[in-house]
């Protein structure tokens, strides 16, 4: 099997499968419902180190483990411009510390039937945490499913294969839950956005206005408006997986869309440059 190695492990989240599984419950100790009748189909989660963004990410994923359970999570994310090439993950499978997530070969192949994908195998890729850094989590949650990595670029392909894996997911007859990883806006020098200036009076300029207005769009539940927001204000990393995301769990019968949380890295350790985080679920 080629198994494409982890690589933010031991920086990024733990190393260890005790450290991982330890700070995975640490996360869920703070509770996070939903309305019970509802079934939850998708999430959007952060993707900074677990210090920062874990928590967020951990509680919104561990709302899918339904039953029943998904025999597959697609999961889109990646950092790319609107004129890239959608990418894939083609290994057979990834590792994490809590052991290694099998690919689904099925539905992959028949993803790459009907886009024109940029490979990336098990010895040939880019180091991505957009994807990587949910991975413990899935296993955690799913141990028994298989994954499909997507990376999506912003633009009007992200809602057709958002759409085409739901397709994909019937014919195969797949129970899958679907993933979208991005963070929210980068601001500071670092970044080179500093229109607000710095310090909290910046800080809480960005969570009302340009955040907001992200979050907000999410959850009306229509892709191209955030593609749209996204791309005019530059406060989400990865618009086009979110878009993937929301088509595809309307696809599978969503209507509702509920922000679980929301921080920002300055929560955590007060600078001039931070960037924003959220989770959201989407429900039937």
């Amino acid at each position: 099997m080629d198994v494409r190695q982890a690589v933010f492990a031991g920086s990024w989240y733990p190393a260890s499968r005790a450290e991982c599984e330890r700070e995975i419950r640490g996360f869920l100790k703070k509770k996070i419902t939903l309305q019970p009748e509802k079934r939850a189909l998708g999430a959007i989660v952060p993707h900074a180190g677990w210090v920062y963004s874990g928590g967020i990410a951990c509680r919104a994923i561990s709302l899918l483990s339904q039953d029943p359970a998904p025999d597959t999570i697609v999961i889109f994310g990646m950092h790319l411009h609107p004129d890239a090439r959608p990418r894939i993950i083609s290994a057979d499978g990834i590792e994490t510390p809590l052991g290694i997530i099998e690919a689904d070969k099925d539905f992959r192949r028949e993803l790459i039937r009907r886009f024109s994908f940029r490979e990336e195998d098990a010895f040939s890729f880019s180091p991505d945490n957009t994807i990587e850094l949910q991975l413990p989590f899935i296993k955690y949650f799913f141990q028994d499913a298989r994954i499909v990595p997507v990376g999506v670029p912003p633009s009007a392909l992200a809602p057709q294969i958002g759409a085409a894996t739901v397709e994909i997911a019937r014919d195969l007859g797949r129970q899958i839950a679907v993933v979208g990883s991005t963070d929210l806006t980068h601001y500071g020098p670092n970044f080179g956005l500093t229109h607000y200036g710095t310090g909290p009076a910046a800080h809480e300029k960005v969570r009302r206005h340009e955040d907001r207005r992200i979050i907000d769009e999410v959850l009306t539940l229509d892709p191209m408006a955030v593609i749209n927001e996204a791309l005019a204000s530059h406060n989400a990393c990865c618009a086009g997986a979110i878009a993937a995301t929301i088509t595809a769990c309307r696809e599978l019968g969503a209507v509702t869309a509920v922000q679980t949380e929301y921080a920002t890295s300055y929560d955590i350790g007060p600078a001039e440059s931070f960037v924003g985080y959220a989770g959201v679920i989407f429900q039937a």
